[in-house]
């Protein structure tokens, strides 16, 4: 996609940037609503959301609305996630990619390798929370289900939930890491060079069908 400033080109649109932070911010919500549903010591973060009733009610909702917006993203990127041969050159030249070492790596899609395992471990994450959340959702749903399976639920919703903050946390350093990452997100467009350098293989594949020479 082309930019009218011919140094820059477009790396996500304004749909794409809206699905992305409704998602994040969803996440944030849960991500506070739900340790505070976690442990006793934590309790006090329910006064973000109106005390201790309301963050039990809100909570799930808040989860469906993530939830929707992740799948809307799932379908977007689930084509760019796909692993490639070079994907697992990529994964075994993991020395070259902490150190920055760029120039020595297989040419980069739209995403480069540890971008698609996060992908693919947040639909695990989503997956389980969704299942177990239903599960647990007593206001609608836990009365069908028997106590062992709402207590194995309980556990399993817990983990996925650690695993996704975990991959939450992973995912901002590494867009801290690659400068220009985070820009991307805010303003939808990145510099020919940053395109050039990160992800060479989409950077071909965008110039091509924007007309623009190399």
């Amino acid at each position: 996609m082309s930019h009218e400033d011919p140094n820059l080109i477009v790396r996500y649109s304004a749909n794409e940037r809206s699905n992305h932070w409704i998602t994040a911010i969803s996440f944030v919500l849960l991500a506070l609503s739900g340790l505070a549903l976690f442990h006793p010591s934590m309790f006090w973060l329910t006064a973000l959301f109106g005390g201790g009733q309301w963050t039990r009610i809100l909570h799930p909702f808040v989860g469906v609305v993530m939830f929707v917006s992740f799948a809307i993203m799932v379908l977007r990127y689930w084509h760019h996630n796909l692993i490639d041969t070079d994907d697992r050159q990529w994964l075994r030249q993991m020395d070259d990619v902490l150190n920055n070492r760029e120039e020595n790596l297989p040419p980069v899609g739209r995403y480069n390798a540890g971008q698609k395992l996060l992908f693919f471990t947040l639909v695990a994450c989503l997956l389980v929370l969704l299942l177990s959340g239903i599960v647990i959702w007593r206001r609608y749903f836990s009365l069908y289900f028997p106590i062992e399976v709402i207590r194995l639920a309980a556990v399993a919703h817990a983990v996925a939930a650690f695993v996704l903050i975990a991959s939450i946390i992973v995912h901002i350093y590494a867009a801290l890491w690659v400068k220009g990452s985070i820009g991307a997100m805010v303003r939808g467009t990145v510099t020919l060079g940053w395109a050039r350098k990160h992800h060479p293989k989409w950077f071909r594949q965008a110039v091509k069908e924007s007309g623009r020479p190399h």
